[in-house]
């Protein structure tokens, strides 16, 4: 994904109507189909929306991506066919009960055919990410709740920038942030996660990249042209999940972050995702905060149980009443 080219793939526009010599559109011509009912070429056209827009694997079968994943080869699959009829199974159940795949696999390969693609795959992501290790757990089931409370209440076409903050370190910004990103990913919205916190950042230990090119670079002008095709960085375990890392840790956060071009940057990528959320630093650094979030807009405040500070919680409202965003719900996190 380039920042270069501003993710144009994900901007795709529907062609306008062309309407005919009577001066009727296209929209209300009716084109009979097999099925006997009726259908507008707008519902053609988003039909085939819907076709295209789902994963690449919609059309194929379990067996197929599980050979594609390397997990059977195809003289697996007849034996699987066959037990599955004596038995009356499932494909799934009959290849786990022939011990040929395990139960994960099996889970993998349809999160896949379903829409919902996770990490089960990918061994170099930290395992807080529960999103993608653990999508069907207690923990993943949280986040869906959060992020369902988010969609109903915060999320729209004119508030899509989240920032994640906390009042001390340790709270658990980072682990909600990346979740909660990864969550809103799995619902299929183009989401973009930014690691904001240029004091002690924490996304690419759990996403596991090692690109020194990131945020504090572009704020700082230190961006050659040809390094912009590779911001942000994609997860192919993730069709609809990108991540701009924070870049190397400068001298100068407050000064890089309280510039006009993180405003210009967050403008442009908005364009471009349906959400965006950001990680920060602790509220120690006031000058950070405001100027994160005064771009973003919104926050989502997280507080850890026995041991965030009521005063600093506080002090931390006051900071984004000084910024003027709206603090749209609150998490309290244990560990």
């Amino acid at each position: 994904m380039k920042i270069k080219t501003l993710m144009d793939f994900l901007h795709k526009e529907s062609p306008e109507p062309i309407g005919d010599q009577h001066g009727y559109s296209d929209d209300e011509k009716v084109i009979y189909i097999e099925n006997s009912r009726l259908e507008t070429a707008r519902d053609q056209t988003e039909s085939k929306e819907l076709l295209a827009g789902g994963t690449q694997w919609a059309d194929q079968s379990l067996g197929e991506l599980l050979v594609d994943f390397g997990k059977l080869v195809p003289e697996d699959l007849d034996q699987i066919v066959q037990y599955q009829r004596s038995k009356g199974l499932y494909f799934g159940e009959a290849a786990v009960e022939l011990k040929l795949v395990g139960q994960d696999d099996i889970l993998q390969a349809l999160s896949i055919q379903f829409g919902y693609p996770y990490g089960g795959g990918e061994e170099s992501l930290s395992k807080e990410l529960v999103m993608a290790y653990s999508p069907f757990g207690g923990q993943a089931e949280e986040f869906r709740t959060i992020r369902g409370q988010l969609v109903s209440g915060w999320l729209s076409h004119d508030q899509k920038t989240l920032a994640v903050v906390s009042p001390e370190s340790k709270d658990g910004r980072s682990y909600v942030a990346g979740n909660l990103a990864l969550a809103f990913s799995q619902l299929g919205r183009s989401t973009l996660l930014i690691d904001a916190d240029l004091r002690s950042p924490q996304q690419h230990n759990n996403f596991k990249f090692t690109s020194r090119i990131g945020l504090s670079m572009l704020l700082a002008g230190r961006v050659k042209m040809e390094e912009l095709n590779y911001l942000p960085d994609q997860f192919s375990n993730f069709q609809n999940f990108s991540i701009l890392g924070s870049g190397a840790v400068p001298p100068n956060p407050a000064e890089l972050l309280g510039k006009n071009t993180f405003q210009l940057i967050l403008r442009e990528l908005k364009k471009y995702f349906d959400v965006i959320i950001i990680d920060t630093p602790s509220a120690a650094y006031q000058a950070d905060i405001l100027s994160i979030t005064s771009v973003a807009g919104s926050a989502l405040l997280i507080a850890r149980r026995g041991y965030t500070r009521t005063e600093g919680t506080k002090r931390l409202l006051s900071l984004l009443d000084q910024a003027r965003a709206k603090v749209v719900g609150a998490v309290l996190n244990q560990y």
